[in-house]
C-alpha cells in the first residue's frame, strides 16, 4: 500500500497508528495486570473465608450428638453462592456444607494450600490435628467473568477516546501546518510577471531552508527575466536612429537616382527598414508591458488618449477607415495613459492590417470602460483564436505585421488582471474579428483578479 501524498495525511496516519497501538498495548497490559491482582485478592478471600469458617464449623461439630452425620445449611434468602464449601472428618465423610455445594467437584482432601482443577479454584485447610478440614472451591468461570468485564470497562472507552484522540490530531496537524498552505497559496498567487520573494516567517524551521532557496531562484529568476526586458528594451532603443538613418539613405538613393532597378531595390531596402522600425518600436512596447509600472495614483479620462490614438492613426490610414465610438461623461481611470495607448494601438493596428480593406474599423469605448476593436473579415477557427496571443504569431490573413501586437495587449491585459476576449465571429454578426477588454474604472465593482493585479 502505497503511502499518501499529503504530508498532512502522512503525519495523521502515523500518529493516529501509533496512539491507537500503544494505547491497545496499555490497556492489554493493564488487563493482564488487572487479572494477576484479581486472582490473589479472590484467592485471598478464599482463604480468609475458609480459615474464618472453619472455627465455627469445628465448635458445631464437636458439639453435636451423633457423629458422621452430613449437615446441609439452608439458605435465608435465594442469592447467587460464588464460594461454596464442604466440611469433612478425616475418614473423609461430610460433616457440613453450604446449600449450593456440589460434593463432585471437591476431589479428596490432600493437605492444606491452593488447588485447581479444570473448573473450581480450591483452597484446603484443617484442624484438630486433621481430623476435620475445610474446602472452599470458587468457580473458575466467576473470575472469567470478571477479567471480562474489567476488559471491556478498559476497551469500550477506545471506541469513544481513539476517535476523538484521531479528530484532535487531524486537526493539531492541520493548524500546525497551516503556514505552509499559506505559503502554498502565497506561491500560487504569483505569475510570470511577478516574481518578488514570498513571505515565510512563519513556516517551521525544517521547511524555512527550502522556502529561502525558493525565494532564491526567483531572485534569480527574476534577475534574469529583468536582464532580458531591458536588453530588449535598450537595443530597440539604440537602433531607432541607425534605422532612421538607414531609412533617410534609401530615401536619398531613391531621389537621386534614375536607375528604374536602382530605384526599386532602394523601395525595397526602404521598406525593410521600416518593418525593423516598426518591429523595434513593438519591442519596446513589450519591454513597457512586462517590466514598467500600469496602475498610477491619479486617474485620467481614457476618452483623451484614445481619440489622440484614432487620430494619430487615420492620418496614414484610409479616410473612413476607423469608426469611434466614446461616451458622453469622462471614463476615469488609474491606468497609465501610455499603457492604454499602447494597448488601443496595437489592437486598431492589428484591425486595420489583418481585417477587411474596405469596412471601417469599429472601436468603442463604454462609460464602464470595455473596449472592443472589431474589424470584418473570414471567421477564424478556434485553434487559430487561442494562439494569436503567443509571441510572433500571425493571422493567416497574408497581411504584413510583426506578430507581437495582440501579445503586447495581452501582457498589459494580465498585469491589471482584466480578462481579454477575442471573438470571431463578431457579437451580433456572422463574421469578422472582435477583441475586448474591461478596463478597471472608477465607479465600477472590482473583480477579484483586477484588486490584486500588478501593479
Amino acid at each position: 500500500m502505497r503511502a499518501p501524498r499529503s504530508l498532512q495525511a502522512r503525519l495523521g496516519l502515523s500518529l493516529g497508528f501509533l496512539l491507537t497501538l500503544l494505547w491497545i498495548t496499555a490497556a492489554s497490559l493493564t488487563a493482564v495486570s488487572l487479572r494477576h491482582e484479581m486472582d490473589e485478592v479472590f484467592d485471598t478471600a478464599l482463604q480468609e473465608t475458609a480459615q474464618r469458617l472453619l472455627p465455627l464449623a469445628v465448635v458445631d461439630i464437636v458439639g453435636r450428638d451423633e457423629d458422621g452425620v452430613t449437615q446441609r445449611l439452608g439458605a435465608i434468602r435465594k442469592h447467587e453462592e460464588f464460594f461454596t464449601y464442604i466440611v469433612r472428618d478425616a475418614q473423609g465423610r461430610i460433616l457440613l456444607q453450604s446449600h449450593a455445594a456440589d460434593p463432585t467437584v471437591f476431589p479428596a482432601y490432600d493437605g492444606p494450600g491452593f488447588r485447581q482443577t479444570a473448573t473450581h479454584r480450591l483452597y484446603n485447610e484443617d484442624a484438630l490435628q486433621g481430623s476435620i478440614s475445610i474446602t472452599m472451591a470458587e468457580p473458575l468461570d466467576h473470575r472469567a467473568s470478571v477479567a471480562r468485564e474489567i476488559q471491556i470497562g478498559l476497551g469500550l472507552p477506545l471506541l469513544v477516546v481513539i476517535p476523538v484522540a484521531l479528530l484532535a490530531i487531524a486537526l493539531a496537524v492541520r493548524a500546525g501546518l497551516g503556514s505552509l498552505r499559506r505559503f502554498q497559496e502565497r506561491l500560487e498567487a504569483r505569475n510570470a510577471r511577478d516574481l518578488s520573494p514570498i513571505p515565510s516567517d512563519d513556516l517551521p524551521s525544517e521547511i524555512a531552508p527550502m522556502a529561502t532557496t525558493l525565494n532564491g531562484l526567483l531572485d534569480r529568476l527574476k534577475g534574469a527575466f529583468d536582464a532580458e526586458r531591458s536588453f530588449a528594451a535598450n537595443a530597440a532603443h539604440e537602433l531607432r536612429t541607425p534605422l532612421a538613418g538607414a531609412i533617410a539613405q534609401a530615401q536619398r538613393l531613391r531621389s537621386e537616382t534614375e536607375d528604374p532597378a536602382a530605384k526599386a531595390r532602394a523601395a525595397d531596402i526602404e521598406a525593410t527598414l521600416k518593418r525593423l522600425t516598426r518591429l523595434s518600436e513593438r519591442l519596446i512596447q513589450l519591454a513597457r508591458a512586462e517590466g514598467g509600472r500600469l496602475r498610477l495614483d491619479q486617474s485620467s479620462d481614457l476618452r483623451t488618449v484614445a481619440r489622440i490614438v484614432v487620430d494619430d492613426m487615420e492620418r496614414t490610414a484610409t479616410p473612413g477607415r476607423i469608426a469611434l465610438t466614446l461616451p458622453d461623461q469622462p471614463v476615469m481611470s488609474d491606468l497609465d495613459p501610455d499603457a492604454f495607448g499602447i494597448l488601443c494601438r496595437n489592437l486598431v493596428d492589428n484591425a486595420l492590417r489583418h481585417g477587411s480593406h474596405t469596412d471601417p474599423v469599429a472601436v468603442s469605448l463604454t462609460a464602464n470602460g470595455r473596449l472592443s476593436v472589431s474589424n470584418a473579415g473570414p471567421v477564424l477557427p478556434q485553434e487559430v483564436l487561442d494562439r494569436l496571443t503567443t509571441r510572433f504569431e500571425r493571422a493567416e490573413t497574408g497581411a504584413e505585421g510583426s506578430g507581437l501586437g495582440l501579445a503586447i495587449v495581452a501582457a498589459i491585459a494580465e498585469r491589471i488582471g482584466c480578462p481579454l476576449v477575442l471573438m470571431s465571429p463578431r457579437s451580433q454578426d456572422n463574421s469578422g474579428f472582435e477583441v475586448s477588454i474591461t478596463l478597471p474604472v472608477e465607479g465600477a465593482s472590482a473583480t477579484g483578479p483586477a484588486a490584486t493585479a500588478d501593479q
